[in-house]
């Protein structure tokens, strides 16, 4: 199975991340205590979209 990008920025920011900057290969969001970087794929698979769920401190969605 695969998550969208879109799909996985919603879910940041929906729960106070923003976007913070653009990258070469990363945008950077923030919710003032924590620093995420994503990838600029299109499709991630559900593993990784999970994982950067867990780096964010938000529960697993995909």
């Amino acid at each position: 199975m695969s998550v969208k990008r879109r799909d996985l920025v919603r879910y940041l920011e929906e729960n106070s991340f923003y976007l913070l900057r653009e990258g070469g290969n990363h945008s950077i969001y923030t919710n003032e205590t924590k620093t995420i970087p994503v990838k600029r794929h299109k499709i991630f698979d559900r593993i990784t979209a999970n994982e950067i769920c867990k780096q964010a401190g938000l529960l697993p969605k995909f």
